[in-house]
């Protein structure tokens, strides 16, 4: 949307005489109750009445005390809540005249004009349909005498703004769905699981997962735990699929895997229609090759369980944007649809999302199809090209993954892949071997870096870099890693001038659990920290339900870099967080510890604070610690807790090996496209600023940005960029924690058409949609 001029300010927006109604209906989704509870704290932080619509439209139909008003107390602690806690059914009445006629009845009993759907696609028609109807309804209302004729011009337009919660992913003009993401973390759980023990026994395993129509967890769950095949229902197999499936398991048994995995889709049919299903798939294996098959189903799990770090971020944002499309609505508005694109919040006329059917889907299958299928030598282009690749900084989770996709993409593209273990430090030392196809097999699903990773710069060593380099002819680098790769890029640019071996094209991908690199929104291995600080957190309010009134200190990691703190303070639920960039005194802290003593008398029984662990030098997590148990004394006790390296730790989240599989693979596309550019007279040289770039998330899609610009954009002492866009989520947080606070709301969505959407779906698809 074109940004408007004057600045948009959250207190200038007043909700004082709306009522809105929020329901949830249809399939149920992790995050649903995250997306409720933004919306009534945010409803009434504008001065608006909220009501709980209980079970969805047939809540809607039966009125009573299916819908009641709702408090801020009574969306305490339902953040971390699976599911919908209000309620969804499938409705029959809502679809006749006469049910939709009663639901106005219901709704203008209560003075309720503005509706918050979250559901799928059918929810939302449903609700575009009754809107279209509205008037009419009244008119017959007034006739039959039930409202008067003035409550009918009161009443006169109905508003309304969707949020899509559905596991599929299958809405248009959304980047990722509601439940997506939490749904991905079920299914990867369980293929970890299962990979354990098809290791031990040889065993291939074909899993089912759910997807009637649409393939998107099918398919992102294979990019996600490498899979040897997978059967969606948007793309059937070719006739004769059966002989090249069998071959591709034989083929990668004999190359010494001991385990296959088989992904289908519950909707996945062949070219003629017929059904694809599970068992037949395991039959076929057992027929065709006699190996050892099982079949898994995942059925109902899918949808349950506790909603990930994401889906809690996705929902908050997403539910404060509906309340803010809502206040804005004019009688002359269309029903629309809140989402966020790449990382940017939008709105969407509901509509054309229904009308049209989502194809963000070809990102994530040119990708699989790249990495899951080896070529055989003779197909392969030769490009007698040598491109390293090395892990720089401290471990992320999700750089294997990374490494993975570049090794593979860079063999399919005919290049000779070389590894380097230890960082710069094993670069100069020599450790420099090639690295083939079958060398990264199950890599995705491992944490940590196993190449080697060294916090080491290279400015120190560059002559013995430059050796190596000659040595083993590399023309072409491809560093992951987190700051020091950053750093550590600057140093080789700047040594060109001395080391001719030094000019080849050079890429760094971002991988940091800090967040911290300039020149992109996001890194590899930062959704893992803070589902792994999410997870705690819920454990540690956990602790201490049942108790006496309690308030946590959370010490978080990320160098000066405030954004696990605050994105983890958002997921969690906390009142506060506190970080380096936006500085705090004692009057602050002391207002903190009084609104929470004044919380903690009233309304709710558990605390959380967040703290980045280099916020302030002398206000230590220690010092808040003591200050908050002597303040609040009587009221409520503390209890602090450093999370530590548990934050670096772990499997990868699907997130993370998602966005580390295809900003990796985008990496070396743009490596043999710099290669051909600059290949001349038999050799290659690279001497230009742009050819040596950090790949970065930024807004909405991936972009390669040479470092040497990115300088000015670094704050160097505190090892952060100047400008960080999660900043903006702060009053977010503030305001779910019950503080007065201002909030720049000229960055909230404008309403874009689809068209123009999807220009930015196609790569911001590259992103968190990283799944798609």
């Amino acid at each position: 949307g074109i940004m408007p001029d004057t600045k948009k300010f959250i207190e200038n927006l007043s909700g004082a005489g709306k009522c809105i109604g929020v329901l949830t209906s249809g399939g149920d989704a992790q995050g649903m109750n995250a997306a409720v509870r933004a919306v009534v704290r945010m409803g009434i932080y504008v001065g608006a009445k909220v009501y709980f619509i209980h079970e969805g439209y047939q809540g809607m139909v039966d009125g009573g005390d299916n819908i009641k008003e709702a408090s801020w107390e009574s969306v305490s602690s339902m953040l971390q809540v699976g599911g919908t806690v209000i309620g969804s059914a499938r409705c029959k009445d809502f679809r006749t005249h006469e049910g939709r006629l009663r639901a106005a009845l219901n709704l203008v009993q209560r003075g309720i004009t503005n509706l918050c759907v979250i559901g799928g696609d059918g929810s939302l028609t449903g609700a575009n349909l009754f809107r279209e109807e509205w008037s009419g309804l009244l008119d017959e209302l007034v006739q039959s005498g039930e409202i008067s004729e003035e409550a009918s011009q009161i009443h006169s337009a109905l508003h309304i703004v969707g949020m899509v919660g559905s596991i599929d992913n299958d809405f248009c003009g959304t980047d990722m769905t509601i439940g997506t993401d939490s749904a991905l973390h079920r299914i990867i759980e369980v293929v970890d699981a299962i990979m354990t023990t098809a290791q031990s026994h040889q065993r291939t395993f074909v899993l089912e997962v759910m997807g009637r129509h649409c393939g998107y967890l099918a398919l992102v769950s294979a990019l996600a735990c490498g899979a040897d095949w997978v059967l969606i229902p948007e793309m059937p197999p070719k006739d004769g699929w059966e002989e090249q499936m069998c071959y591709k398991l034989s083929e990668s048994r004999l190359r010494g895997s001991r385990l296959n995995i088989i992904i289908v889709a519950e909707g996945a049919t062949d070219r003629h229609g017929n059904p694809i299903s599970s068992n037949a798939v395991k039959e076929l294996v057992v027929r065709c090759l006699g190996f050892d098959t099982r079949v898994t189903i995942l059925g109902h799990v899918q949808r349950g369980g506790t909603p990930s770090a994401f889906d809690r971020i996705l929902a908050s944002r997403m539910g404060v944007e509906a309340v803010l499309a809502l206040l804005e609505a004019s009688p002359g508005t269309p029903a629309c649809v809140v989402s966020l694109c790449g990382n940017q919040a939008v709105r969407v006329p509901l509509m054309e999302c229904v009308q049209m059917v989502r194809k963000s889907f070809e990102n994530n299958l040119n990708t699989y199809k790249l990495l899951s299928h080896r070529k055989i030598d003779s197909e392969l282009p030769h490009s007698s090209f040598n491109v390293a690749v090395l892990n720089v900084g401290a471990p992320a989770a999700g750089m294997n993954a990374a490494v993975r996709s570049a090794v593979r993409v860079g063999i399919t593209e005919g290049h000779t892949m070389f590894a380097v273990s230890d960082g710069f430090e094993g670069f100069y030392k020599g450790q420099i071997k090639e690295i083939k196809w079958g060398d990264v097999g199950g890599w995705t699903g491992q944490g940590g870096s196993l190449l080697g990773t060294k916090r080491t710069l290279p400015a120190k060593h560059i002559d013995k870099i430059a050796e190596q380099m000659r040595i083993h002819n590399i023309n072409a680098l491809l560093v992951i890693g987190g700051f020091e790769a950053y750093l550590g890029l600057m140093e080789l640019q700047a040594a060109r001038s001395k080391h001719a071996e030094l000019c080849v094209p050079m890429v760094m991908v971002p991988a940091t659990v800090s967040n911290n690199i300039p020149g992109s929104d996001l890194s590899i291995g930062a959704d893992t920290a803070l589902n792994a600080i999410t997870d705690t957190c819920d454990r540690i309010k956990q602790s201490a339900s049942g108790t006496k009134r309690r308030v946590f200190i959370i010490e978080t990691m990320g160098g000066y870099c405030g954004y696990l703190a605050t994105v983890g303070g958002l997921a969690a639920g906390a009142d506060a967080a506190y970080i380096y960039e936006e500085p705090f005194d004692i009057r602050e802290l002391q207002s903190n510890v009084e609104h929470l003593t004044e919380k903690m008398k009233t309304s709710i029984q558990r605390g959380l604070v967040l703290r980045n662990e280099n916020c302030s030098e002398n206000y230590t997590t220690d010092f808040i610690y003591q200050l908050y148990n002597e303040e609040g004394k009587g009221v409520f006790d503390c209890r602090k807790n450093v999370l530590g390296h548990m934050q670096q730790g772990g499997a990868p989240s699907p997130f993370d090996r998602n966005f580390g599989t295809k900003i990796a693979a985008k990496a070396m596309q743009w490596i043999s496209k710099k290669l051909k550019e600059f290949y001349r007279e038999g050799r290659v040289f690279a001497n230009t600023e742009d050819s040596a770039c950090l790949l970065g998330m930024r807004r909405r899609a991936l972009v390669f940005q040479p470092v040497i610009q990115l300088k000015d954009e670094t704050d160097f002492v505190h090892r952060i960029p100047k400008e960080q866009w999660w900043l903006r989520l702060r009053p977010l947080m503030k305001i779910l924690a019950k503080y007065k606070t201002s909030y720049d709301v000229s960055d909230s969505g404008q309403l874009e058409h689809i068209v123009r959407l999807r220009l930015h779906l196609t790569f911001s698809a590259a992103w968190r949609s990283l799944h798609t």
